[in-house]
């Protein structure tokens, strides 16, 4: 038995090359896809922009909320803290 070279270039096929017409339909089809997807990276990073920007304002709203909760219970305690004193006095005057 002989043996079979692992390359036997006379047995190998000829690449196929594509028509030209072909060729440029892919081509054609490859640079929509290409301007598709660098437009739809426009889109996402315009509405991460916009998002990041609602985020920060929602930020800001809650910690003025924070903060105006901080001072209401502030008051409340000074209110409590005078309610107190008062029923302190007139159960000493009782």
């Amino acid at each position: 038995m002989g043996k079979t070279p692992l390359f036997d270039d006379a047995k190998s096929p000829e690449p196929t090359k594509p028509k030209g017409g072909r060729f440029l339909d892919r081509l054609k089809d490859l640079d929509d896809k290409i301007a598709g997807a660098v437009n739809r990276v426009k889109t996402l990073k315009a509405e991460k922009a916009e998002l990041q920007k609602r985020v920060s304002e929602l930020e800001q709203a809650l910690s003025e909320k924070q903060e105006e909760i901080d001072r209401l219970a502030s008051e409340k305690s000074g209110v409590r803290s005078q309610i107190e004193n008062l029923l302190d006095e007139w159960r000493a005057s009782t």
